[in-house]
C-alpha cells in the first residue's frame, strides 16, 4: 500500500522503517526536515508538505507530540487536510486528550475521510518489530479497513469504544507506570544501605508481587541509572513523560476529578527536568530521587 507518515519523530521514524520492511511504499513528511533524511536512505519517499503527502498516499498515518502539533500537522493551506483526502484513511497514534482526539475526527471525517485514532503502548524497540500494544477508537468497520495496517505495527490490538476512547486508555494504561518510576525510586532508598549489587536487586524486584511490567525489559537500565551509570538512549524520554502527566491530570480535572500520586509524580520530574534530565529515558528516573536525598 501507499503509506503516508506525517510526523517523523523517535516513534513515527520507527513506525516508518517497519512498514518499510513489511514491503509497503512509505512517505514521509516532518516539519524539521532533517530528520526525513535516514528514512529517505532508507528508501521512504519524502514529500514537500504535509498536503503533498496526502495527496500522494492512500492511507496517512500521524503520531504527533500533542494537540498543538496535530493542528499544526493537519490545518493551513498545507496542511493533511489542505490534500485530497477524499474517501482515504486516517490513523492517528497520538497521545492526547479525549476531546482532541474527537474534534480531529470531526475535521478529517468532514472531508469524507475515515479516522481511526490508535494510541499505542510500547517505544521504539516494539515498533520497530511490530510488537506495540493499540488501544483503538472508532467506528468498528472503520477499524476493519485499518486493522491490515495496524496488525502489522501490534501484538496486540484493542478496539476500545468510539473515538476518544483510545486517548482515554491511553492515558490510563501510561499513568501507573510513570508513577512506578518514581516508586522504584523510593523503593531503593530503604534498601540502598544493604549495597546490593543495582542489577541482582532489579531481578529481585522483578521477582516480587508488587514489581511493575516495566522491569521485565528495562530492569537491566534502571539497575545501571541506579548504580551510576549513563543509562539508555531516551525513547521516552522525561520531558514526553511529563507531558503525559500533564494530559493526565488535566483529563482527570475536566471530569471533576484529581489525580494526587500522578500530580506529586510530575512535580518530582519536573524538578529532574530543571536540574537537566529531561532529555533522558524515563527508565533513569528512579535513580533522581535517590541522588538528591541523603543515604
Amino acid at each position: 500500500m501507499r503509506i503516508g507518515i506525517a510526523g517523523v519523530g523517535k516513534m513515527g521514524s520507527a513506525i516508518a522503517l517497519r512498514l518499510l520492511e513489511a514491503g509497503h511504499e512509505v512517505w514521509v513528511w516532518n516539519r524539521t526536515a532533517a530528520k526525513v533524511s535516514p528514512l529517505r536512505q532508507a528508501g521512504a519517499q519524502v514529500a514537500t508538505s504535509a498536503a503533498a503527502l496526502a495527496d500522494a498516499v492512500d492511507v496517512i498515518i500521524t503520531i504527533l507530540s500533542n494537540a498543538a502539533a496535530q493542528n499544526g500537522t493537519y490545518d493551513g493551506p498545507a496542511g493533511v487536510l489542505a490534500g485530497n483526502v477524499n474517501g482515504k484513511l486516517v490513523i492517528d497514534m497520538s497521545t492526547v486528550r479525549p476531546g482532541d482526539a474527537q474534534a480531529l475526527a470531526r475535521k478529517v471525517t468532514g472531508k469524507r475521510a475515515t479516522f481511526v485514532e490508535c494510541p499505542v503502548g510500547g517505544t521504539t524497540g516494539p515498533a520497530r518489530q511490530g510488537k506495540l500494544l493499540g488501544l483503538a477508537g472508532g467506528d468498528a468497520a472503520d477499524l476493519a479497513r485499518a486493522q491490515p495496517i495496524l496488525a502489522q505495527l501490534c501484538r496486540r490490538l484493542e478496539h476500545v469504544g468510539p473515538v476518544g476512547a483510545g486517548a482515554s486508555m491511553k492515558l490510563a494504561i501510561n499513568l501507573p507506570l510513570l508513577v512506578a518510576y518514581q516508586a522504584l525510586g523510593e523503593a531503593f532508598i530503604l534498601c540502598r544501605h544493604l549495597k546490593i549489587d543495582p542489577k541482582a536487586l532489579m531481578e529481585l524486584f522483578a521477582d516480587t508481587s508488587g514489581a511493575p511490567n516495566v522491569l521485565k525489559v528495562r530492569g537491566p537500565a534502571v539497575a545501571e541509572a541506579l548504580a551510576g551509570g549513563p543509562g539508555i538512549a531516551a525513547t521516552f524520554d522525561v520531558d514526553s513523560i511529563r507531558k503525559d502527566l500533564n494530559t493526565m491530570i488535566a483529563e482527570a480535572e475536566g471530569r471533576g476529578a484529581n489525580l494526587p500520586l500522578a500530580e506529586r509524580t510530575l512535580a518530582i520530574f519536573d524538578e529532574a527536568a530543571r536540574e537537566g534530565w529531561g532529555g533522558r529515558d524515563g527508565s533513569s528516573l528512579p535513580s533522581y530521587w535517590p541522588k538528591r536525598t541523603p543515604a
